[in-house]
């Protein structure tokens, strides 16, 4: 059954090294996800599961989608992403339907891939204009150290679901691989994913790491220089997209910015906390987060409640 929630659904456009403006759609409550991976922005799942429902409602999402282009933004892409797994939305294919009868601008769906192995959720990704998954490991340890998946998932069901939807698919696939310093990105580990890479055969491929705080303190970024070299074990060759200049200024930021500092120096708060009093999406919080702490404005505090961002005194 669909929340019935009053929250926005809709938010951005914020900026992306893969997408240019990207206008996100969160189908999903924070942390509704297959996976509880140890570098994850947003913390710890705290729902794990494989289950399909209409976590949000769809028409309410369609419907600020719509009401956004209306107001005259222009996006490059119109991306099904958010604060957990979008595919755990039962009426994924339909929203996506929806959209494009009103709009021409690309539809995408960002991804863990979980849930290809699922003939449906295949189909409903199917009628994206483009698809990106993520793979983050090239053997069933790796997998269970690094995405801690829900107990009824595999890497070979996983990588199986992703090599069938390549078939299937038509548009574009542009696959991530997220890599940890002492962890996958090692050349021995990283040729074992290129090897599953090379069965999927998707149209990109890009290599990512962790650059805001990270869900386990020990889950540490690689740096730029070795995952330029990594790229080069990947056929086609890979690209990095990894962000390590931080956030980019666009229209309204440093305003929001504003906003956001305004409530930390009246409490301490969560990227929950920040992302529910500003009505935006999480991942738009932990971008501002991070901007204020390379400006030093911010500083992270990390308790047994959990991690929490505070204002620096002046």
């Amino acid at each position: 059954m669909a929340e019935n929630t009053p929250r926005e659904l809709v938010y951005g456009p914020v900026p992306s090294r893969r997408l240019g403006r990207s206008l996100g759609v969160d189908l999903v409550p924070l942390k509704v996800c297959p996976y509880d991976c140890i570098y994850c922005q947003l913390g710890r799942t705290t729902n794990k599961t494989l289950d399909r429902a209409e976590y949000v409602p769809a028409e309410q999402a369609v419907r600020q989608v719509r009401e956004k282009l209306a107001a005259g933004v222009r996006p490059d892409y119109i991306t099904l992403a958010g604060s957990g797994e979008p595919t755990l939305h039962v009426r994924l294919g339909w929203i996506v339907e929806q959209i494009k009868q009103f709009t021409d601008v690309p539809v995408a769906v960002l991804t863990n891939g979980a849930l290809l192995s699922d003939a449906q959720v295949r189909r409903d990704c199917a009628l994206a204009d483009l698809v990106m998954p993520s793979l983050d490991a090239g053997d069933e340890q790796r997998f269970a150290y690094v995405n801690r998946p829900h107990q009824d998932l595999t890497l070979e069901q996983v990588v199986d679901g992703l090599v069938q939807f390549r078939l299937e698919y038509t548009g574009q696939l542009w696959l991530e691989v997220f890599l940890l310093a002492g962890v996958t990105a090692i050349d021995a580990e990283v040729r074992k994913i290129a090897a599953l890479v090379g069965r999927i055969k998707p149209d990109r491929i890009m290599l990512n790491t962790a650059v805001r705080p990270t869900a386990e303190a020990y889950a540490e970024a690689a740096q730029p220089e070795r995952l330029a070299r990594l790229c080069e074990l990947f056929s086609p060759r890979a690209e990095v997209v990894a962000d390590f200049a931080g956030p980019q200024d666009q229209p309204g930021w440093p305003a929001r910015n504003h906003e956001v500092l305004a409530m930390l120096r009246r409490r301490p708060c969560r990227i929950v906390d920040v992302a529910n009093g500003l009505s935006i999406d999480p991942n738009e919080a932990v971008k501002r987060l991070s901007a204020l702490v390379e400006e030093g404005l911010v500083r992270e505090r990390f308790g047994r409640e959990g991690h929490y961002f505070e204002a620096v005194p002046d």
